[in-house]
């Protein structure tokens, strides 16, 4: 019986591979479609953590679904349909082998480079004066490569995607038209459900005719960053920390307790508590942004129901 799903081992009719990636495992079927499983793993400074978040996986899997349906008419997507919570199917792509970050303020990753006294992020050049979650003059581009598990994203500049051949400039060009898009529907949306979407990131790829789609994940809370906007310009005002629903609560509490996932350090035992708390967290931002009531999928056998549902679609689609 599992409650937490960390791993899965399928056998799908018409498999022909698996990757694994941080969160999500992705299945090859007859080199056509991709079934994407979003388990409940939880991933910090590109370390997978010990313990699953329960419900993670569901959540991530239907609030990037919410989205993918609310932008598809401003860029296209890969997804086909999602025949069980954790689970979307979709066309088999090409992936670019870079992630489109896009911010409108300085937090995160970009406020600890810019402490450090980096004023060129990714070929971004920011001004002086600026103090952690201010709002940038435009949201900025800053791209990373895109690591395997257990190996760290490396910020890159355009020009360098550009000259190393990562990504052609007309493909490039569409990624950033795409980005900047998808980025001004999420802040609509947000800014609809009393939330500010601070940062986030994009991953692309190339369906077989060649059509550049939107892949993986869209406005999540592992790929995304949101701070609560009542209240926003008062805490800035004063300093003070913003109220956030994000996965950056789970990095500095790992950051207190000593954990950065650099070489030598452990990682801290995470308490049922903790776990649990987790979760609530993620419940939290799944109906804040999408509006809805989340409702729990059964759990007392995870890996059961995810291959009866998915062998269904496919046999029903004579995969």
């Amino acid at each position: 019986m599992t409650t937490t799903l960390t791993t899965t081992q399928f056998e799908f009719p018409g498999q022909k591979s698996v990757y694994r990636g941080k969160v999500r495992e992705v299945y090859n079927i007859n080199h056509e479609l991709l079934v994407m499983i979003a388990t409940d793993r939880l991933s910090a400074f590109d370390v997978i953590l010990p313990k699953g978040i329960p419900y993670k996986g569901q959540m991530l899997n239907q609030i990037a679904t919410h989205f993918m349906q609310a932008t598809e008419d401003i860029v296209p997507n890969w997804l086909i349909a999602t025949p069980d919570p954790n689970v979307a199917v979709g066309y088999l792509c090409e992936s670019f082998k870079v992630e489109m970050v896009i911010r409108g303020y300085l937090a995160g990753h970009a406020a600890r480079e810019y402490a450090a006294g980096k004023r060129m992020i990714c070929g971004v050049l920011l001004p002086d004066g600026l103090q952690e979650n201010d709002r940038l003059p435009e949201p900025i581009i800053t791209p990373t490569t895109k690591a395997d598990m257990g190996l760290h994203d490396q910020d890159i500049s355009r020009e360098e995607i550009l000259s190393r051949g990562i990504v052609s400039e007309d493909d490039y060009l569409i990624l950033e038209q795409y980005t900047r898009a998808l980025y001004a529907r999420g802040t609509e949306m947000a800014a609809q459900k009393g939330l500010i979407l601070v940062d986030t990131k994009y991953e692309f790829g190339k369906k077989a005719n060649g059509e550049i789609v939107l892949i993986d994940e869209i406005h999540t809370p592992d790929s995304s960053r949101y701070f609560y906007l009542d209240g926003y310009a008062e805490r800035q005002q004063n300093k003070e920390p913003q109220k956030q629903l994000s996965k950056e609560f789970v990095r500095q509490w790992l950051i207190e307790h000593g954990f950065q996932g650099q070489e030598g350090q452990k990682i801290p035992e995470m308490s049922d508590a903790y776990i649990t708390s987790v979760s609530e967290r993620y419940m939290e931002l799944y109906e804040h942004i999408t509006g809805k009531i989340f409702e729990k999928a059964p759990i007392d056998d995870i890996e059961k129901r995810i291959e009866q549902n998915v062998v269904h679609f496919l046999n029903e689609h004579s995969v």
